[in-house]
């Protein structure tokens, strides 16, 4: 069986959006497969006593220099958003809404919504962003938007930041393989030699 990565991400997560772009070619050169999981940063901040980083004194200049350097380091587009952070409930319970039946198409619209916030830098929340990026992807965008308000939903998306945070998620990018966490951006070299190598 094919290790698999669980990569826990915030769609209002600069570093994370970055990571999007990244973690399946490191997963398919190691023939993993990676386990998309969007969860809400927001409810770790009572437990951390962090905040958004880009608000954080000091630490928010430079993380804004920082990624945008990485943005070029990568050849990842870029472009912060003009609101900058938004709640993102309506980005993670659409993907929840579609994963289970059609993780594919679930994977593809979380790229869309990233590609709408970070590299146009426009407002991915709103419900008729989301349902046209959705019928970009194949998918019925008004069923989408009827879903994400019913009660299994929105349970699910607390469950399963429920779930990570007992998981000790505490910041986006995160991930697990072979039980072992990675957090952050800056640690998928490190995550690609610990697949290269067996672990240490």
């Amino acid at each position: 069986m094919n290790k698999v990565i669980d990569f826990y991400f915030e769609f209002y997560s600069p570093y994370a959006y970055l990571a999007s772009h990244r973690i399946d070619d490191i997963a398919a050169k190691h023939g993993c497969e990676v386990n998309w999981r969007p969860f809400m940063l927001g409810a770790t901040f009572s437990i951390t006593g962090h905040g958004p980083l880009t608000e954080t004194p000091l630490m928010g200049d430079y993380s804004l220099l920082d990624i945008q350097r990485n943005a070029r380091l990568h050849n990842v587009p870029f472009q912060m958003p003009t609101e900058f952070p938004k709640v993102s409930l309506n980005c993670a319970r659409a993907f929840y809404a579609l994963v289970d039946n059609q993780p594919e198409q679930a994977k593809a619209l979380a790229k869309g919504i990233y590609h709408e916030i970070f590299a146009l830098g426009n407002d991915g929340t709103q419900p008729e962003t989301i349902a046209r990026l959705a019928k970009q992807n194949g998918i019925d965008g008004e069923t989408l938007l009827e879903s994400i308000q019913t009660p299994e939903i929105k349970q699910r998306l607390k469950d399963e930041t429920g779930n990570a945070i007992k998981r000790g998620v505490f910041g986006a990018p995160f991930f697990f393989v072979d039980q072992q966490p990675f957090w952050g951006n800056d640690r998928l070299e490190q995550l690609d030699r610990w697949l290269e190598t067996g672990g240490w």
